[in-house]
């Protein structure tokens, strides 16, 4: 039997060319919704996921910066922040519950060391009234209220916890008794109890809470290798979500002639912040935070260098603005121009440039 031979199709030259142009429209639109994307991502002024900003961003971005844009804290989990005496712990709270209440949430404010005051707390835009500010003995007084706080919860909206210091903190057993609680049992019993009821409640009502704490220096059974540990024994370590180390790194000076005499002052001190502990992104990442006695962190300072030193630039700039080469000079001219925004964007971008050029180009392990 003869088979019949299939008609021969004869395709035209432009047939492939065809389907090529109703491919392209598809093409561009593609390009140009990536385009979009990466756009948006670059120049988004807002912190996705609307975390909870230090004053720092180089802090932020430390904290959580690869895994949102422009890091900071979340919702919903416990922050530990200790460290020597005068290393920048209590500017840092006061921070946060700045920025807390300027998004709208709301705070309470455990001060057991009673020496934060309205002065203070308003040049942090913190509002320090009776609703907010508390001065409790025991470690009870301060976690039993958060189980019981019935706050205003709104979409997108973070009310925070914060107590200064946990080292201060007592017990009714140290306080009513005569012995007291001398190897500090009570105390560490209380927190571990205290934390595993509160922190679930943390997540599920979107609190984020903030506590200093002091370190001491154990001699390690009394041999002579100092050991730095802090109060309250290993639950707050253990419950904390992100612990940060503050360290003085040096104290700031000022001259200034006064009737032909040179008179100085120590004005700042300027404090390395290392992410000791953290389960929001990758710990160890540090950031340098310059704090200015009656100014709060200087964030613009801090920028500003960070854009000069790791662009190979010989002065300040932002963009492609040359500012003064004098830092002093250049903070003014970011101030006068309202660039605070502009140079914190940019940081941003350098630092995503930075960290991305660390990133492992591994295949995805096999599982």
């Amino acid at each position: 039997m003869e088979r019949t031979k299939k008609p021969t199709i004869q395709r035209t030259k432009e047939s492939a060319p065809t389907r090529t142009k109703k491919a392209e429209p598809l093409v561009r639109q593609i390009k140009k919704n990536s385009r979009k994307i990466v756009t948006q991502e670059e120049y988004d002024g807002v912190f996705n996921g609307n975390n909870i900003s230090t004053g720092s961003t180089l802090l932020d971005l430390a904290i959580s910066g690869g895994r949102v844009r422009g890091g900071g804290l979340p919702a919903g989990v416990l922050v530990e922040i200790f460290g020597p005496s005068g290393s920048g712990k209590t500017v840092l709270l006061s921070e946060i519950a700045g920025y807390i209440q300027r998004q709208g949430g709301q705070i309470k404010f455990h001060d057991p060391e009673a020496r934060l005051n309205k002065q203070f707390a308003k040049m942090f835009d913190f509002d320090l009234d009776e609703d907010s500010y508390y001065r409790p003995n025991t470690v009870p007084e301060v976690f039993k209220p958060i189980r019981e706080w019935d706050p205003p919860r709104e979409k997108n909206i973070i009310n925070g916890i914060m107590a200064d210091s946990l080292a201060a903190l007592s017990t009714d057993l140290e306080m009513e008794s005569e012995d007291g609680d001398k190897m500090g049992m009570r105390r560490a019993k209380e927190f571990s109890e205290e934390l595993r009821k509160t922190c679930r409640i943390l997540a599920q009502n979107n609190y984020l809470m903030v506590c200093s704490n002091q370190v001491r220096i154990n001699m390690d059974g009394g041999r002579f290798t100092p050991k730095y540990t802090t109060p309250g024994g290993e639950s707050v370590a253990f419950y904390a979500s992100c612990r940060l180390k503050t360290q003085i790194v040096k104290k700031l000076k000022k001259k200034h002639k006064f009737h032909g005499k040179d008179v100085e002052k120590v004005i700042g001190v300027q404090i390395d912040v290392e992410v000791f502990k953290n389960s929001i992104w990758k710990p160890f990442r540090t950031a340098p935070v310059t704090i200015i006695f009656d100014y709060g962190i200087d964030n613009i300072r801090e920028n500003l260098q960070y854009i000069k030193t790791y662009s190979g630039k010989t002065t300040y700039t932002v963009g492609n603005v040359n500012l003064s080469k004098i830092m002093n000079n250049a903070i003014e001219q970011i101030e006068e121009k309202g660039w605070e925004e502009r140079l914190r964007q940019e940081v941003i971008l350098l630092w995503n440039k930075i960290e991305r050029s660390f990133d492992s180009n591994r295949k995805k392990k096999r599982r």
